[in-house]
């Protein structure tokens, strides 16, 4: 039930609507950074300000809402965000990613594909994708407005030229309908592939930095490579102890002091739905004689 202490959504109505024209210039122009107001948040800048304000504008009283944090429905920060809108909107919450109409997320796309009608609402440290190589924000305007991005295929190049592969297991850049530049929050690049073509609006907001941006659905979505060096995602040698999953991201847990892994689905309702349905792994940790070798580019 809505605390009537606070207005629907916390936010004041002007702001709200500053915000939603905000999205709709974002949208018009897939993965342009659109400055916006950003207000102060009953907490602190790195906790998801700017996701819990795009949330905030958006989210309408017959909305499902849903939030994650590294795929997860019950770590701290999902828990409080989900409380905190249940509070101040009053709205239907669930962890079951296919009856949400709003997701909110930070790190993670869930495995189970998102369709027409939903809307994934990423929190965002840093929008700039070229912040690390360049730091005067006047300088990536300029670079954004005229698609030169040759800074950032120099630093891949000299990463498979140094490395033998690009460096980056997170946060990898990625061209939206092929022309801005965009930073896909620090996902794991084993989603980036979920971005392209995705019938789900994808919303992204950066409380700290005062940007919001956006994906609309069904937009070209391409992360950077070389014809030589073709983009990949992460893969382990092992499947998930709680469900057996093969194919979905997994996070790794230090289970002994002997170093033994327990490898587990990092989107807990995935595993959950895949556990109910029958789906069973080893149940047991990996004891792991090599540990960087074994790893497998595990963010």
């Amino acid at each position: 039930m809505m605390d009537s202490n606070y207005n629907f959504g916390f936010l004041d109505e002007r702001s709200k609507k500053m915000i939603r024209r905000a999205l709709l210039k974002a949208v018009a122009i897939p993965g342009y950074q659109v400055p916006f107001g950003s207000r102060e948040m009953p907490f602190a800048y790195g906790w998801g300000t700017g996701g819990v304000q795009v949330t905030a504008s958006i989210i309408g009283r017959k909305d499902v809402l849903k939030v994650i944090d590294q795929g997860a429905d019950d770590t701290t920060n999902a828990v409080n965000i989900r409380r905190f809108f249940a509070r101040t909107t009053g709205v239907a919450t669930t962890q079951k990613t296919r009856d949400a109409s709003i997701i909110q997320t930070r790190h993670r796309i869930p495995e189970t594909a998102l369709c027409e009608g939903q809307t994934i609402v990423y929190q965002v440290p840093m929008p700039e994708p070229m912040f690390r190589l360049e730091p005067r924000r006047r300088e990536t305007i300029t670079m954004h407005s005229l698609a030169e991005y040759g800074l950032m295929n120099v630093k891949l190049y000299e990463d498979i030229a140094q490395l033998g592969a690009v460096d980056r297991t997170y946060d990898y850049p990625v061209l939206v309908n092929q022309r801005y530049l965009a930073s896909p929050s620090p996902i794991p690049k084993f989603d980036n592939p979920k971005m392209h073509m995705n019938p789900a609006l994808q919303l992204f907001g950066a409380g700290r930095e005062k940007r919001i941006y956006a994906i609309p659905p069904y937009t070209s979505v391409r992360s950077l490579d070389f014809e030589d060096y073709p983009f990949e995602v992460q893969r382990w040698d092992h499947a998930c102890a709680l469900c057996g999953s093969g194919t979905s991201f997994l996070d790794e847990m230090i289970v002994d002091d002997a170093g033994s892994r327990l490898f587990v689905c990092s989107d807990s309702d995935y595993c959950g739905e895949r556990v109910a349905a029958g789906h069973v792994g080893a149940q047991q940790a990996v004891k792991m004689d090599n540990t960087l070798s074994s790893q497998g580019g595990a963010a």
